[in-house]
């Protein structure tokens, strides 16, 4: 017995020993693998001090306050990146060369900033919240729109954006949180405190819903008349569980590489191309605090009260599920109107034979269950032989499913929208349909939108995957006529 035991001791030790030389082996790849990828430039190393925190909310207490911050930041930005950034007609495309067709400051405007389009005797108010990596170009379009139909506009710079890809690294959810708060005290100054509305796409999504919490807590004031989420993260991948130990291994010397998830060539002049760790982090940190409060609501019951919440998604998308968004957050919300609005795939351009995960069944067991305590629109092919597209809708508890003819078809060679095509309508200068983009002047001539290069794999410093994603939103029209009568109809019932 005492030499089964001696034996068994061994092999364990022994066993033990070679797990952790397997882990610290695989460890050690890793840290190779990423210590040999694209090197740190200076707007990933370069922290601009002075943004925005959660802390200076005592001090910056107007969105004058915030635009003056931020125009300090700019100033740092131009000492700290710009001026040590190399120039010349190799970095045209360079959005950190001064003087490049993609360098954000000699556009006009500068939609990385917060921008307001104001009225005399506005209808309401309308905050603007953009995604993670981001600006506030993301909702331009739409801010426009709606400030064309008298309403009051703010689209709000998030902290840690607009700048450099480094703002990321410092940035807490909780510091956006803040700048939220800001944002909706400065349109209840200048606008009837109950027409304002909220509008996040992506990552502003979930700050909408934590702002319409807090006032649910008693924490906040005025309360949002409706909540419009595009895009909505809601529920991201558990990956981003990880982040943090990332993060801390990055504070090592020689790991610095680690506090990032891409390391990419800035081109763009409105979005970060390089992702922070620290930023899918916050985003996990911020939709877990939502999920969570959500849940704790409707531990008593569906949540009444809520605002009017209009949600619309991609039925395919890389960042979050259908799925997340009814579990997390519209199946536990009284029926007071509430709306996903779901944009199907191509179903002409694309077969299921060749698709990793159809959509269409889970779209389709939605259409046909008279339990959703939501209304449901879902945009598709009028059938399988056209690229013609209607609108399929059908109210909360009901199975009555109504069709809506629309003037709209899919476009050749597109077969879905994307995460980050929804708030982009086909003519927009950087993301847009080049045949109508390619004449505008407000983003130097630059278009994003559709490039299709064709040459070896492996040249380019950046993956196909960024070609092949849709950056515009072909049914945009669509989605800007709900979003207005969305709005029109919250304002005349107000809560």
């Amino acid at each position: 017995m005492k030499r089964m035991r001696r034996v068994l001791w061994f092999l364990g030790r022994y066993f033990l020993v070679a797990l952790l030389g397997f882990v610290v082996g695989i460890l050690g790849l890793y840290v190779y693998m990423v210590r040999s990828g694209p090197a740190l430039e200076v707007w990933h190393t370069e922290i601009l001090d002075g943004e925005f925190t959660s802390e200076h909310a005592d001090e910056v207490v107007t969105l004058e306050d915030y635009q003056a911050l931020e125009a300090k930041l700019y100033d740092r930005l131009d000492a700290q990146v710009y001026s040590k950034t190399e120039t010349g007609p190799a970095l045209a495309l360079a959005r950190y060369s001064a003087g490049s067709q993609v360098d954000p400051r000699h556009l006009n405007p500068d939609w990385n900033r917060t921008f307001e389009l104001m009225h005399e005797e506005p209808r309401g108010g309308v905050l603007l919240l953009h995604g993670m990596s981001d600006s506030p170009y993301s909702l331009r379009a739409i801010g426009e729109s709606l400030h064309r139909q008298g309403y009051w506009v703010v689209g709000l710079r998030l902290p840690g954006h607009g700048t450099a890809p480094s703002g990321l690294t410092t940035i807490t959810w909780e510091d956006m949180a803040a700048a939220v708060r800001l944002g909706m005290r400065h349109l209840a100054k200048n606008v009837p405190d109950d027409s304002i509305h909220i509008i996040g796409y992506s990552t502003g999504a979930p700050l909408a819903l934590n702002y319409e919490l807090d006032v649910l807590d008693g924490m906040e004031t005025p309360a949002p008349a409706s909540l419009v989420l595009i895009s909505p993260a809601i529920g991201v991948s558990p990956a981003a569980a990880v982040a943090k130990w990332k993060r801390r291994l990055s504070m090592l010397p020689g790991l610095q590489k680690l506090a990032w998830a891409d390391i990419l060539p800035e081109f763009d002049p409105f979005k970060y191309n390089s992702f922070a760790i620290n930023a899918g982090e916050q985003v996990h940190r911020l939709t877990r605090s939502v999920a969570r409060r959500i849940e704790a609501r409707a531990g008593e019951g569906m949540i009444a009260g809520f605002p009017p919440t209009l949600v619309l998604l991609s039925s395919v998308d890389a960042t979050v599920s259908t799925d997340a968004v009814i579990d997390n957050l519209l199946e536990h919300l009284a029926p007071e109107g509430h709306e996903l609005f779901l944009f199907d795939i191509n179903r002409v351009s694309v077969k299921s034979s060749i698709l990793v995960s159809d959509p269409g069944p889970m779209s389709m067991r939605l259409m046909n269950n008279s339990n959703l305590p939501f209304k449901l629109t879902l945009l598709r092919n009028e059938n399988t032989d056209s690229v013609i597209v209607v609108c399929h809708r059908k109210d909360s508890f009901s199975s009555e499913v109504t069709i809506e003819p629309l003037d709209l078809e899919w476009p050749s060679g597109i077969i879905s929208l994307s995460h980050v095509a929804l708030p982009f309508p086909p003519d927009d200068p950087l993301y847009g349909h080049i045949d109508r983009a390619q004449n505008e002047t407000n983003t130097g001539g630059i278009h994003l939108g559709q490039l299709a290069f064709q040459g070896e794999r492996g040249l380019l410093r950046f993956s196909s995957d960024w070609l092949l994603r849709l950056r515009h939103n072909p049914f945009y029209p669509v989605l800007e006529s709900r979003v207005l009568e969305w709005l029109e109809d919250a304002g005349s019932n107000v809560r």
